[in-house]
């Protein structure tokens, strides 16, 4: 019988690409529910093509014409409008696997609603970790969720690790288990060799044009800055049970080889692969068995010479904030979160420079540091604080 897959963030990058894999395996896999936010033309079409039982929008307007237009294509699908729709279909009795790839702190209410029903969870929101880690964790082991990461680098870590560690990587005892170092890799994004003195002026249309891999402009953005390998860093220090001691930066501009493990023998396991988000996806749905992808195989003798570097702060200040508020606690990395996302939305909108994004995270992680935030009320609170700090640094900039 198909497993029930409900997808939060259908619309977006990794939901397309969750549901390109899903299609491929019409037997393994069977939509339960899509969930989508202001791409409701997106939603609809994917509606046609999967025929959810459920699917859900932000927006009551949104939902009622999603439903009119199913209506007329002869589709029953159910439409449900409201954050409070996307935190029941997450939890709904009958989904099986869960994709959590909402961008942003909007992600996090329904992930968490899928572990507590204790789903195997596809994480692909950043912010459930980096927002709530030890909470999150603690939902996690409680409930008895599965859990399982997509992004790329946490994906190979998860492949590097001993099979024995995988089931509950996070909470494993690397060190008991030979481990000496998790080494996350990073591209470097666009900018790795542009002169300094040019940063003011990068433009959002150069930000979001990636390299390696093609991704949503938020998370372009945070890659540009390399916030994105921050969040990662957060993420990997609760995933994989460690502290920022453990955990090891490295620039590989190739994007081949997504992230590895040093063991204490002296050995180093990496994953490799072509950049396509495919291959991290169609692991975790069908985990611990291997499905097939359309991703084209890696060819050793086309591939090119691997290069490594270590982070430049003076480049990469977003980074090495996102360090310094892992090593503080969730206050910090809560409210580094909530002012990442409004000073990105910022220079998207064209309202400040690229240099600007990282000041005003700085600024607000500075007046956060030392904010303890154990509860999901106090994380909120949080969050909700940060924002608005970030938010009035930005109209003084703006001004």
């Amino acid at each position: 019988m198909p497993k029930q897959v409900v997808v939060l963030g259908a619309t977006g990058s990794i939901g397309c690409s969750t549901l390109d894999v899903i299609a491929q395996h019409p037997g393994e896999f069977q939509v339960l529910a899509l969930t989508g936010g202001l791409r409701v033309d997106v939603l609809f079409r994917q509606c046609v093509s999967f025929k959810p039982r459920f699917a859900a929008v932000l927006q009551e307007k949104d939902a009622s014409e999603l439903q009119r237009q199913l209506k007329d294509a002869g589709l029953s699908t159910q439409v449900l409008a409201g954050e409070q729709a996307f935190c029941d279909l997450a939890a709904h009795p009958d989904a099986d696997i869960v994709m959590a790839a909402i961008v942003g702190a909007a992600g996090l209410l329904p992930t968490l609603a899928a572990v507590k029903q204790g789903k195997t969870v596809l994480l692909a929101n950043k912010e459930a970790l980096v927002m709530s880690g030890e909470l999150f964790i603690d939902a996690v082991k409680q409930h008895q969720a599965t859990l399982l990461p997509i992004d790329s680098e946490h994906n190979a870590i998860f492949q590097c690790l001993p099979a024995d560690l995988q089931a509950h990587s996070y909470q494993s005892d690397l060190q008991k288990a030979g481990i000496a170092k998790i080494l996350l890799t990073g591209s470097g994004g666009p900018f790795r060799q542009k002169p300094l003195a040019e940063f003011a002026a990068i433009t959002p249309e150069q930000a979001v044009a990636h390299p390696n891999w093609s991704m949503g402009r938020k998370i372009s953005v945070d890659s540009a800055t390399m916030m994105n390998k921050g969040l990662e860093f957060i993420e990997a220090r609760w995933l994989f049970n460690c502290q920022p001691r453990d955990i090891e930066v490295v620039i590989h501009p190739q994007s081949i080889i997504h992230s590895m493990v040093q063991y204490s023998d002296g050995s180093v396991i990496a994953q490799l692969g072509n950049p396509d988000m495919r291959t991290p996806i169609a692991h975790a749905l069908a985990f611990p068995k291997r499905i097939a992808t359309t991703v084209k195989p890696l060819n050793f003798f086309e591939v090119p010479v691997f290069s490594f570097e270590k982070p430049d702060p003076s480049r990469y200040p977003c980074l090495f904030l996102a360090i310094e508020a892992c090593g503080a606690g969730q206050g910090a990395t809560t409210a580094l979160n909530a002012a990442n996302e409004l000073a990105v939305d910022a220079f998207l909108a064209g309202r400040i420079p690229f240099t600007s994004i990282a000041e005003v995270n700085a600024a607000t992680l500075s007046q956060f540091t030392h904010h303890q935030a154990t509860q999901l009320q106090d994380i909120l609170a949080v969050d909700q604080a940060a924002r608005r700090h970030a938010e009035q640094l930005l109209r003084t900039m703006h001004a």
